[in-house]
């Protein structure tokens, strides 16, 4: 199978090595549309393939007259009414989430992604220079849950993607909103190596994508430091060692904990999954970073058949998707049959999941159908080749 997203590999997504290729050259500008998803695993499941363009044309249909999208649709009109909303109003990171599905669902949603792109480009280019925040939208459902600036981060991730696949003068405009986006975060990194500020349920989800939007745009010719993501693995890597110190295998939900609670650490809710989705993908990068990294590496591929580890907090929320695609872009970098095997179980479980409208909810904190919907199409796309 041929190689997403960066969130951004969504590593959403770092989407990291799926979401971004050619590294060391800037791509030319070009008026090339976004390409397709290729002919690999979607193409040759038929379920597959009718999920992702159900929910790409729900997506699609719910697009604001802005060019956005908020946590159930972009318009006000999109909203369940039986569901109460923690925001209002449209956002840069369910926008950068939507784009980055449609990206994956073929050329007859560029139209769409161009208008998401350009509503992400306005928001980063009104942005103080200093600071790690791109919007003044605050306590969006997303940000409530993955931190206050995943924003940034998911915008940094869709321009990456999209760099190079545009005429010359929009092509210019994401180049610039780019580097700006990977200023803005290699600037605000923790001491520690992590972008856990700002509070949020799971930030150490919004660390993994923030580490994964460096990687892809370093992979697309932007200059990222090295150091900065050097420190992203050093945190991580160390995260992995001292929950292996603690927690035995088949713990279950909580780190640190052989209970089934969600524990607190490091600032992050202690769900093994997260933790170990987000090093899987980054600690797997390349040849030379699985090499270094394989005891902890098959340490976490020991874990994929355990269901309770799996399940995550315990029902499926966006933070479980979005873990499920960093193990995908992890796993699916060497192949082989526990890639297949992944594949096919989380493919499987998330065509369960879809609702009759096309749709996928979260059934706990991230709830919104527009960043749930992304992330299951994002899985069920991992061969896309941005």
């Amino acid at each position: 199978m041929k190689a997403v997203v960066t969130f951004v590999s969504l590593a959403l997504l770092g989407c990291a090595a799926i979401w971004a290729q050619n590294a060391g050259r800037k791509p030319e500008p070009s008026s090339k549309p976004p390409q397709k998803v290729s002919k690999s695993s979607v193409e040759q499941d038929p379920a597959a393939r009718t999920a992702v363009e159900k929910g790409a044309k729900w997506l699609a249909s719910v697009q604001g007259a802005d060019g956005g999208w908020g946590q159930d649709g972009g318009d006000p009109s999109n909203v369940r009414q039986s569901v109460p909303l923690e925001s209002q109003g449209n956002d840069v990171a369910n926008t950068a989430l939507g784009a980055l599905a449609l990206l994956r669902a073929g050329d007859k949603y560029r139209a769409n992604v161009e208008r998401a792109v350009d509503f992400v480009l306005r928001k980063v280019e009104a942005s103080p220079i200093d600071g790690l925040a791109v919007t003044d939208g605050k306590q969006t459902q997303v940000q409530r849950k993955l931190g206050p600036y995943i924003d940034t981060f998911m915008a940094s991730m869709l321009l990456a993607q999209v760099d190079g696949m545009f005429a010359k003068d929009r092509n210019v405009k994401i180049r610039g909103g780019l580097e700006k986006c990977v200023a803005k975060i290699e600037k605000n990194q923790t001491k520690d190596g992590s972008w856990n500020v700002g509070g949020g349920w799971a930030p150490l989800l919004g660390t993994s994508l923030a580490s994964r939007s460096l990687y892809a745009a370093g992979q697309k010719g932007v200059a990222v430091s090295q150091d900065t993501l050097a420190r992203a693995d050093a945190y991580t890597l160390k995260n992995q060692r001292d929950s292996a110190a603690t927690v035995g295998p088949g713990s279950g939900r909580g780190i640190g904990t052989t209970t089934e609670s969600v524990t607190v650490v490091g600032g992050a809710a202690g769900v093994a999954l997260y933790q170990d989705a987000q090093a899987l993908e980054q600690l797997s990068r390349t040849p030379e970073s699985r090499k270094k990294n394989a005891k902890e590496i098959a340490a976490i591929n020991g874990k994929l058949a355990d269901s309770r580890f799996v399940e995550g907090y315990g029902s499926i929320g966006g933070e479980e998707f979005f873990s499920y695609l960093n193990i995908s872009d992890g796993l699916r970098r060497t192949g082989g049959k526990e890639w297949t095997d992944w594949y096919s179980k989380i493919s499987q479980k998330i065509l369960k999941l879809q609702n009759e409208d096309g749709t996928w909810s979260g059934h706990h904190c991230i709830t919104g159908r527009v960043a749930v919907t992304s992330a299951a199409i994002l899985n069920l796309t991992p061969d896309y080749e941005g």
